[in-house]
C-alpha cells in the first residue's frame, strides 16, 4: 500500500513538474513574444555563452597555443552573429571545435532563426473561438419583425464563420511556410555539402591544401557550406579563401550558396511558394502570396519589393564588378591568375562584400576607390531596394510607445561614427605609434564590417610599423586581432548591435537636419 502511494505521489509530482515548466516557458514566451529584440537579444547572448564554454572545454589542435578567454568568447559571439571577425588564426582549433563554430553558424544564421521563430509562432499560435471576435450586433428594439432578427443572427453566425475561418487559414499557412522554410534549409545545405564534398574529392590541388594542413574533408564541406549559406564568412584555414584562389570551380559553388542565404532568399521563397501552389492548388499558397504583411515574416515580401530587390542586387554587383576589374585587372591582387580565374575571383569577391566575408584577395592591397565602394555595401541592409516600393516599414500592430521609443534613437549612421569614436580612443596609443596601421580607414573598414556582420578586414601588416619590432610576427587574423582587450569588446558589441540592426532600421526618424 505504502509503495503504490508513493508511485501515485511521484507520478503526480512529475506531471504537476511538467505542467509547471510547461507554464514558465508560455509565461516568457507570452510576456516576451511582444518583444522581438528581448527574444533574440537572450538567444544570442546565450548561444554565444554556451558556444564559448564548450569551445573553452576543448583542447585546441596546437599543443603550443591555446587562445585567451577574451579571443574564444570573441570568435564564439562572431560565429552566432555570423560574422566572421577573427583575433585568432582558425587553424589552432581542433576539428571538434570546428563542429561546435559549424553548429553557432548554423543556429546564428538568419534563415535558421527566422524558422524557428516561425515554429514559435505556430506552436502557440491560438484559434480564438471567442463572442468578443463577432461583429455585435444585438437588437436594440424588441419589437422588429421577428424575420429581421433571425436574418441578423444569420450574419453574425456567417461573419463568426469567416473570422474564424481566416484565423485556421492564417494558422495553417503559418505551419505551411515553416515546412517551405525548413525544406529551403535542408535542401540547399545538402545539395552544398554534396557539391563541396565530390569537388575536393575529384580535384586533387584542392585535396592536398586540406591534407598539408590535416583538415577533415567532410568538416571542411560541412564548415564552409553552412559558413557561405549564414553568411557568416569564416572558412577553416587560415587564409580564408585566398588559398583557393585559382579553384574556380569551388568559388563558383560557394556564390550561389552566399546569394541563396541572404539577398535572394526572398525572392526565391516566393517562387517557391508560388510554384507548389501551382501544382497543388494549396488554398495556404494563395494566402501567403497575397497576404505578406498580414502573415509578418520578415523575408516575405511582396511581389514587387522581390522584384525590385532582384534588380537591385544585380545591379549592385555589376557596378562592384565592373569598378573592381577596372581597378585590379592587372595589379598585384589578382597577378597570379589567368584570365577566367580572374573572372571568377572578382565575382565571388565582389558577391561576398554585402554580408559574408569570404576573400579571394588581400584588401590592404586593393585601391582606395573599390575599399570605399566595399565599405558603402557592408554598411547596407541585405534587402535594400533601389526603387521605392511603397509599402509601410513598420507593421501595422505597432505601438505608439515604441513609435515614442525610435523618436528618440539615433540613425544607424551616428551609431557607427560613435562605435569609430570609441575605438579610436581605446586604440589611441597604437594610432600614435603604429600610424600606418592603426589609421582612422582601416578602424572604420573593421567597425563597418562587423556592424554589416561581413568579416572582410585589412588585417594587419608587420612591414608597415614605423618603429620596426622583432618581436612582431604576421598573422592570419583580422584586424581586431591587435586591438587592445576593450577594443575587441567593443566589437563585439557592435557584432551583436550589427546582428540586431533589424530592430532600430528606421531609428533617427525623428532628427531633422535643416
Amino acid at each position: 500500500m505504502y509503495q503504490k502511494t508513493m508511485k501515485t505521489y511521484s507520478y503526480v509530482g512529475k506531471k504537476l513538474e511538467q505542467l509547471c515548466s510547461s507554464c514558465f516557458f508560455r509565461f516568457i514566451w507570452f510576456h516576451l513574444r511582444g518583444n522581438k529584440f528581448s527574444l533574440e537579444l537572450i538567444y544570442f547572448l546565450f548561444i554565444s555563452s554556451l558556444g564559448f564554454s564548450i569551445l573553452r572545454s576543448l583542447d585546441a589542435k596546437s599543443p603550443t597555443f591555446t587562445p585567451g578567454n577574451l579571443d574564444l568568447f570573441f570568435t564564439s559571439v562572431s560565429a552566432a552573429a555570423v560574422t566572421s571577425m577573427s583575433t585568432v588564426e582558425m587553424e589552432v582549433f581542433s576539428n571538434t571545435q570546428l563542429v561546435i563554430l559549424t553548429i553557432l553558424m548554423l543556429i546564428g544564421g538568419e534563415v535558421f532563426t527566422s524558422w524557428l521563430s516561425l515554429k514559435l509562432r505556430t506552436l502557440f499560435f491560438k484559434v480564438s473561438h471567442k463572442d468578443d471576435d463577432t461583429v455585435d450586433l444585438s437588437l436594440s428594439n424588441h419589437h422588429e419583425d421577428p424575420s429581421n432578427n433571425i436574418a441578423i443572427l444569420e450574419l453574425e453566425s456567417s461573419i463568426s464563420e469567416s473570422i474564424n475561418h481566416m484565423e485556421v487559414l492564417k494558422y495553417k499557412s503559418l505551419k505551411f511556410l515553416s515546412l517551405v522554410v525548413l525544406f529551403y534549409l535542408l535542401f540547399v545545405h545538402v545539395l552544398g555539402l554534396v557539391s563541396v564534398f565530390i569537388y575536393i574529392n575529384a580535384i586533387s590541388s584542392a585535396r592536398n591544401i586540406l591534407e598539408q594542413k590535416g583538415l577533415h574533408a567532410v568538416t571542411f564541406s560541412f564548415f564552409t557550406i553552412v559558413s557561405s549559406f549564414s553568411n557568416c564568412g569564416f572558412i577553416p584555414t587560415n587564409e580564408n579563401m585566398l588559398i583557393f584562389r585559382k579553384n574556380s570551380g569551388l568559388l563558383l559553388i560557394i556564390v550561389p550558396q552566399i546569394l541563396l542565404g541572404n539577398t535572394l532568399f526572398p525572392p526565391v521563397l516566393r517562387s517557391i511558394i508560388w510554384a507548389v501552389g501551382k501544382i497543388t492548388n494549396k488554398e495556404e499558397t494563395r494566402y501567403l502570396l497575397r497576404n505578406s504583411k498580414v502573415v509578418g515574416y520578415h523575408h516575405l515580401l511582396s511581389y514587387k519589393h522581390s522584384f525590385l530587390l532582384l534588380i537591385t542586387v544585380s545591379v549592385f554587383l555589376m557596378v562592384q564588378y565592373i569598378l573592381f576589374s577596372s581597378m585590379e585587372w592587372t595589379s598585384g591582387s589578382l597577378g597570379d591568375l589567368n584570365v577566367y580565374q580572374k573572372l571568377v575571383g572578382i565575382l565571388f569577391q565582389v558577391v561576398n562584400t554585402r554580408h559574408t566575408g569570404e576573400s579571394v584577395v588581400d584588401l590592404s592591397t586593393i585601391s582606395g576607390a573599390v575599399l570605399v565602394l566595399f565599405i558603402f555595401m557592408m554598411y547596407l541592409p541585405p534587402y535594400t531596394s533601389f526603387l521605392p516600393v511603397g509599402e509601410e516599414i513598420c507593421e501595422q500592430g505597432s505601438k505608439r510607445n515604441s513609435k515614442v521609443i525610435e523618436n528618440f534613437t539615433f540613425s544607424q549612421l551616428t551609431y557607427l561614427v560613435i562605435f569609430i569614436i570609441i575605438v579610436c580612443i581605446t586604440e589611441r596609443k597604437k594610432m600614435v605609434n603604429d600610424p600606418l596601421n592603426f589609421n582612422v580607414l582601416n578602424i572604420v573598414v573593421e567597425v563597418i564590417s562587423a556592424y554589416g556582420n561581413v568579416g572582410l578586414s585589412t588585417g594587419y601588416n608587420c612591414d608597415r610599423r614605423l618603429k620596426p619590432n622583432g618581436s612582431c610576427e604576421n598573422k592570419w587574423y583580422g584586424f581586431s586581432g591587435k586591438f587592445s582587450d576593450e577594443g575587441k569588446v567593443v566589437i563585439i558589441i557592435v557584432m551583436i548591435f550589427g546582428r540586431l540592426k533589424k530592430f532600430s532600421i528606421n531609428g533617427g526618424k525623428a532628427w531633422k537636419l535643416m
